[in-house]
């Protein structure tokens, strides 16, 4: 699996203890999705970082990636709040991740 895989995997991992937080309230049984969960998201980022993937650019799209997706599954899943200005927030960070992505890019290129 490639740097991209990994990265997907460890926000994939993160949301998903994330939003097992949340369900743990109601049913403990979800504290160990929390962990496992976490445990899982640094073991994936790390293999992010041992492949090369400058630590601002992976961290800057894990953490943005992931309050998007957290967001919005939270709405999906549990009903949370969503307004207008939240939503305008998340294209912000959308637009923030794109900017991260592509001078990641420029920034590899000049060190080939």
């Amino acid at each position: 699996m490639g740097v991209k895989g990994w990265l997907a995997v460890a926000i994939a991992c993160e949301v998903a203890a994330t939003l097992s937080l949340k369900a743990a309230l109601y049913f403990p049984v979800f504290y160990v999705i929390v962990g496992a969960g976490y445990l899982s998201a640094f073991v994936c980022l790390d293999r992010v970082l041992r492949l090369g993937m400058p630590i601002g650019v992976a961290y800057g799209l894990w953490g943005a990636i992931g309050v998007v997706a957290t967001a919005v599954l939270s709405w999906l899943f549990f009903g949370e709040a969503l307004s207008w200005t939240m939503a305008a927030g998340i294209v912000l960070i959308v637009v923030g991740v794109l900017c991260i992505e592509l001078g990641g890019r420029g920034l590899k290129e000049k060190r080939e």
